[in-house]
């Protein structure tokens, strides 16, 4: 029997084809640079298919999975979405992205960081649809995409089956978790462009061994270490060490894998809940004890095609839950762009000590790294000099709001390009001024929280001013449509200003509109570029 791949036209129906004069799909898109949220302005998407149509090429036996049966996740589905050999041009906005250049992107995850992803994708010129699977309440709710609630993203079979269905041209992965299972080596063998690195490349986040075993054979500068998976051997290199001393969970923690210990007893009970009881799972059965820091932390991100690399704005993250960085870590209290501390000189060193050697290193060991690379860094306080905590291989969150917010690039076309191995010579366009986030967490974060408590005024705080855009990352909504809290951390109140100060108001101004009496935010965040100010609270 031939197993020759036939080439079939396939019909993606009235729904999705804006052609159709009844049956359009019109999602609503910010229209003024400063128009985040309130904006009345929509628009009609544009045809799903190109001129040529929308080709999918599968071989016979896969017909079944596209009349909507799912194929077991040994079968081979190859969906090569049509490619534009041209792009559009990187820089600032415009509204005249030609038919062959356009594209339907699919966002994966259910965040605060996916939302921000979602609306600056929405906003790309050459986006004719976005959706988002999982998505989350507000990010349906606002139009940035349409979300998918019951595609399983674990599933890559389903997922390259959605793909297939609605011509997805590029899929964005936002969370750790799917990358790190396989999803992009999948999707990329489907002929898919995703922008996420393979489960191999992944390593670097899904295992800091490997991250540090990297920097220990290419010259990168980090903390020193050592790994260790019997807990006497811990306790005796700790010892040797002495206190403050960080103690690591080798895998993924939910960012909860860190232990900053201030004696060797803190050092000892780290290690024990993570060798002897457990607490972190596989994730935990080997520990990284490392050496103690003393500087300023930064985050630095890249966008890289496997062989370039090129630096996003920089911003500087909250992690401790309290005010002043008190309390324990988080996954992000808040942050801001651009962090002052991130000179350019410092990025150009960041760049050409840190993430361009990784970039060689990776493809050297034969895993390009495609997608984002976060680079946790700490400014030693000693030597002013950056040195790497921490690598995660997707966008930060709260990081990515306010950059999602700056960025006046097409993002679309930027990480296709990065997708083509194209990034060599593009460059950013960003929106002068500052912007700032301030998370919104449920009472009790990051130990146990409440869930389920109402959440009100979201439409009046978004109104303070055209400049605000508040991003969902734990909501649902209830029977009668108010928006409900299950999550952690739920919201992400953004804002954007001349300058920091500015940013921060109205942060703040949006945050104390919010009626939440199940919710908190720390009220400095900004302080280590700015003055202390102190901010009433409501009521």
């Amino acid at each position: 029997m031939s197993c020759a791949t036939v080439t079939t036209t396939f019909d993606l129906g009235p729904a999705l084809n804006p052609r159709s004069s009844t049956n359009s799909l019109r999602l609503p898109i910010p229209f003024s640079s400063c128009r985040f949220g309130n904006s009345p302005t929509s628009f009609s998407v544009r045809s799903l298919r190109s001129n040529s149509g929308n080709h999918l090429s599968f071989s016979p036996r896969d017909s079944l999975f596209l009349n909507g049966s799912r194929p077991s996740s040994s079968s081979l589905l190859n969906c090569h979405a049509l490619k534009s050999d041209s792009l559009v041009s990187l820089g600032a906005q415009t509204d005249t992205a030609s038919e062959e250049e356009r594209v339907v992107v699919l966002v994966i995850g259910g965040g605060g960081r996916e939302h921000a992803l979602c609306y600056a994708l929405q906003r790309s010129p050459s986006v004719d649809a976005v959706f988002c699977a999982p998505g989350n309440a507000g990010i349906s709710n606002s139009g940035s995409a349409t979300c998918i609630s019951d595609l399983d993203i674990f599933d890559s079979s389903a997922v390259i089956s959605f793909c297939c269905k609605w011509g997805v041209g590029l899929v964005v992965v936002g969370p750790e978790a799917p990358l790190v299972s396989g999803l992009a080596n999948d999707l990329s063998k489907a002929g898919i462009p995703t922008f996420g690195p393979s489960a191999e490349a992944a390593a670097l986040e899904g295992s800091k061994n490997f991250m540090k075993n990297l920097c220990d054979k290419y010259g990168i500068p980090t903390a020193k270490y050592k790994t260790f998976t019997n807990p006497s051997a811990a306790k005796q290199y700790i010892q040797e060490q002495g206190s403050p001393i960080v103690i690591k969970a080798d895998g993924l923690a939910s960012g909860k894998g860190v232990i900053v210990a201030t004696t060797l007893e803190e050092a000892y009970e780290a290690v024990d809940s993570m060798l002897v009881k457990g607490v972190f799972g596989s994730a935990g059965c080997r520990v990284i004890v490392e050496e103690y820091l003393e500087g300023e932390e930064v985050s630095f991100f890249a966008l890289v095609d496997g062989e370039n690399a090129i630096a996003l704005e920089s911003a500087q993250d909250h992690k401790r839950v309290g005010d002043g960085d008190t309390g324990p870590n988080t996954g992000g209290m808040g942050a801001y762009s651009p962090a002052p501390i991130l000179t350019r000189e410092l990025q150009s060193l960041v760049m050409e000590s840190i993430i361009l050697p990784t970039v060689k290193g990776m493809a050297a060991e034969g895993c390009k790294f495609v997608g984002v690379l976060y680079a946790g860094l700490m400014i030693e306080k000693k030597s002013g000099l950056p040195k790497l905590i921490e690598y995660n291989v997707r966008f930060g969150d709260p990081e990515c709001q306010v950059l999602m917010v700056r960025l006046e690039s097409d993002l679309a076309q930027v990480l296709l390009a990065a997708c083509r191995g194209e990034l060599s010579g593009v460059s950013l366009n960003w929106s002068p001024g500052s912007a700032m986030v301030v998370v919104m967490a449920s009472k009790g974060y990051p130990g146990a929280y409440e869930k389920g408590t109402v959440i009100r005024n979201l439409e009046e705080a978004e109104h303070v001013s055209s400049c605000v855009k508040i991003f969902h990352a734990g909501t649902t909504q209830d029977p009668v449509g108010n928006f409900v809290a299950v999550g952690g951390r739920v919201l992400g109140v953004t804002a954007k200003g001349r300058d920091l100060e500015e940013a921060r108001d109205r942060a703040y101004q949006a945050v104390d509109e919010i009626n939440w009496s199940g919710g908190f935010c720390r009220r400095d965040i900004g302080w280590r570029a700015l003055p202390r100010k102190q901010f009433a609270t409501k009521g």
